[in-house]
């Protein structure tokens, strides 16, 4: 089974799709967030084969939904109904920071070779978590 990970932010929508077996996840891209956002989203989906969607769930220090929580459960709704495909969520906490330390020099968000390359490897890294996860329900 293929899937498609994302990571929502208000300026870009990250993504990440996995292999074909479902068991490593790649980051992809980037669309612009907004209203082409889901159109955007729904032809990769369609391009790429994906069965699945998986997107990050965002929350604070403390566990509870924070303020984008909100435009994402909108969001998953949506897609789901454009794309006809189940959507689920995954933990997607400190995701930006895992990802840009997969970058060499300082690991910070600002020193990130690119927010599209940061976004699109946040995005892997909320599939990636998910994927493992479910490999061991296996």
């Amino acid at each position: 089974m293929k899937y498609l990970g994302i990571d929502y932010g208000t300026k870009r929508i990250g993504l990440a799709c996995s292999d074909t077996g479902g068991t490593v996840a790649f980051p992809h891209g980037t669309v612009k967030a907004g209203p082409q956002a889901l159109s955007e989203i729904n032809s990769i989906i369609q391009k790429e084969g994906v069965e699945k969607i998986i997107i990050g769930e965002s929350r604070n220090f403390k566990g509870e939904p924070n303020a984008v929580m909100e435009d994402i459960t909108e969001f998953k709704k949506d897609l789901e109904e454009l794309s006809g495909l189940p959507a689920e969520y995954e933990a997607e906490f400190l995701s930006s920071a895992g990802a840009a330390r997969q970058y060499e020099g300082d690991f910070g968000r600002k020193s990130a070779p690119s927010q599209d390359k940061l976004d699109a490897s946040a995005a892997a890294v909320i599939l990636q978590s998910y994927l493992d996860r479910h490999s061991k329900k296996e």
